[in-house]
């Protein structure tokens, strides 16, 4: 039996070539380069702004656990609570990408300071406009 490691449907992300795929895989390096760097001293909201040039700031719509919908300015408080406070790193499994939507699987590890790990299994549909800015998140988790 073949392991899930190496299983076929596993992406070899060196091996995406799709315009929105290539950008998702940009925007979760710059959610771990970002998370790394909120540890740091002085780290503000403005920390964020990498990460804001991908999006259509205005039109963002983040949807998560329990179908929360936020715009950008609820999300970056909330990605800044989070980053300051967690140790985060994600085994990257499969993206696909039809038409202006992107659907990428994680095995994402959260370990809040002072706290346990916890792991969950995502799946994330990432939404593009036609200038390649992305508007929307779905955010679909599998919990233990």
């Amino acid at each position: 039996m073949t392991s899930l490691k190496t299983a076929s449907t596993w992406t070899d992300r060196d091996a995406v070539t799709g315009e929105f795929a290539r950008k998702v895989l940009a925007y979760t390096d710059c959610i771990k380069r970002t998370v790394e760097k909120a540890k740091e001293p002085g780290f503000g909201e403005s920390g964020w702004d990498e990460l804001a040039a991908m999006l259509d700031t205005a039109k963002f719509r983040r949807v998560g656990n329990d179908k929360v919908d936020m715009g950008w300015d609820v999300y970056r408080k909330l990605l800044m609570m989070w980053a300051t406070t967690t140790d985060f790193w994600a085994e990257f499994h499969r993206i696909s990408e039809a038409g202006d939507r992107v659907f990428l699987e994680l095995t994402e590890h959260n370990h809040p300071r002072g706290g346990t790990e916890s792991v969950v299994n995502s799946c994330t549909v990432y939404q593009f406009d036609h200038a390649g800015k992305l508007v929307h998140l779905d955010i679909y988790l599998q919990h233990d």
